[in-house]
């Protein structure tokens, strides 16, 4: 009897181990599925930051179902980082971050780019600095993101000046930590980008040594993981829509995008209204001749062996877009 017993609770055991799941799966069929999220990585700069501002994209995709999760980085090498760890989708960049992180093996790829914006980025020294030219900046310690756009705007600063890379002391620190070692004239120079550059002439009266005007391009670039954008090309496509409408926004109302962008990035309309005048707008597909002018920057860092190797730019590119290498 006691064996009969057993045999019925373990049927009515096993019975119910196999309802169990079934009733889950209904219970999961019915509810709504979870909405997709899109990891986008931001700036304190930039068209992007406007977009995240507005809200504008985070309301269109949510109508698809999908939720946007907004990353803030210090900068763009270590934007580019996060999308390499496969942690990010989609993000915004200077010309310099995609060449190191393409060389450190990242599956990224070019989306789109802003017209040059030169004035964005300079070498700034204190105001009572004896430094009065690129020159100048010989055996000094010159302060900089390490791969981000200003490296670039530093080495083409010092060829046109005829001073040797090696010949000056960079100090590489991202801009928080460069900012405190400015303020203490710890190092005698800083090489920044807006909106950091705005603020220290604002906050600091921080002189500008040189800036990129007639030297660097400056691009913003936008990129993305290559499997999300070989996977959802309808995505891409609908944020470069909607960074040209706040670009077209801001392009004619720049004290309303300062207004609305000031509290995003923690600095008064004063010094962001400088900044957004200086950021350039027109999200576009890159060209043939945008990705020529960053094989020549990347050519420039494989030289002074600020990357291991030599890159083939157009292999971060989207097959089938016209653009890719050939290899």
């Amino acid at each position: 009897m006691s064996r009969i017993r057993f045999t019925r609770r373990s049927a009515i055991a096993l019975l119910a181990a196999a309802v169990v799941p079934v009733i889950a799966g209904v219970s999961f069929g019915a509810r709504a599925a979870d909405p997709e999220v899109l990891r986008i990585g931001y700036q304190k700069y930039g068209t992007l930051t406007l977009l995240k501002a507005t809200g504008a994209l985070d309301k269109r995709l949510a109508a698809q179902g999908i939720n946007v999760k907004w990353i803030e980085f210090p900068a763009g090498p270590q934007l580019l980082e996060g999308l390499n760890v496969g942690s990010l989708d989609y993000g915004t960049v200077g010309e310099a971050p995609p060449i190191f992180a393409q060389a450190a093996g990242a599956d990224l790829v070019y989306i789109g780019n802003e017209p040059p914006a030169p004035a964005g980025e300079a070498v700034i020294v204190p105001k009572d600095s004896t430094i009065k030219s690129v020159k100048d900046l010989k055996g000094k310690r010159v302060a900089l993101n390490k791969g981000s756009n200003v490296h670039f705007l530093l080495v083409k600063l010092l060829e046109k000046a005829g001073v040797d890379y090696k010949d000056v002391n960079v100090v590489y620190l991202p801009p928080a930590d460069a900012r405190a070692a400015f303020e203490k004239k710890a190092v005698d120079a800083w090489v920044i980008w807006d909106p950091f550059l705005a603020a220290a002439q604002t906050q600091l009266d921080a002189r500008i040594l040189a800036d990129g005007v007639g030297v660097v391009s400056n691009h913003q670039f936008y990129l993305a993981a290559r499997p999300y954008a070989e996977r959802r090309p309808d995505v891409i496509k609908l944020i470069t829509e909607e960074l040209n409408k706040v670009g077209d926004w801001a392009k004619d109302k720049p004290e309303e995008a300062a207004a609305i962008l000031s509290p995003l990035i923690g600095l008064d309309q004063k010094t962001t209204l400088i900044a957004v005048k200086r950021f350039s707008y027109g999200a576009k597909p890159v060209t043939p001749e945008v990705l020529d002018a960053q094989q020549k920057i990347a050519d420039t860092f494989s030289d002074l062996k600020l990357i291991p190797k030599k890159l083939v730019v157009r292999d971060a590119t989207v097959k089938g877009s016209g653009l890719a290498s050939s290899k």
